[in-house]
């Protein structure tokens, strides 16, 4: 997956999960990638910003979202530089990746890992689903 984001493997992603109140900046630069948790204002040292509900952000993660269809629809928004994007979109739907690759897991704990988090965050979607029909005024 590294190798396919190229000059961009040392780019500064600013990931905001707007319904939380922190976001994260990512540098997914293989054995030397950092992953940290930081206040919403801390933009400033990242080449790209990518906000949007959690859920949402997780679907384009495992691939069960559409990122074109939520950027042009407005439930994602993203700005700096888009080639950088667009080079991670390309290189996570080319590694199919699961929770456990993300979590360095392998063997049981993989299997473990994988079938917990995507039965919770697949709950998490119905609810989710549920909560906006629910909320939806009636025409």
């Amino acid at each position: 997956m590294f190798e396919r984001l190229g000059e961009h493997r040392s780019t500064c992603y600013f990931v905001d999960p707007i319904d939380l109140a922190f976001a994260f900046t990512v540098i997914p630069d293989g054995d030397r990638s950092i992953v940290r948790v930081v206040r919403k204002i801390e933009t400033a040292t990242s080449s790209v910003q990518i906000r949007g509900p959690l859920l949402t952000l997780l679907g384009l993660l495992d691939g069960t979202l559409d990122g074109d269809a939520l950027f042009f629809s407005r439930v994602i928004s993203i700005s700096g530089r888009t080639e950088a994007v667009l080079a991670l979109r390309n290189s996570i739907e080319d590694a199919e990746l699961s929770p456990a690759d993300l979590l360095g897991l392998r063997g049981f704990l993989a299997r473990l890992a994988d079938t917990g988090i995507l039965g919770a965050l697949s709950v998490a979607r119905q609810m989710a689903n549920r909560n906006s029909r629910r909320e939806a005024p009636e025409a």
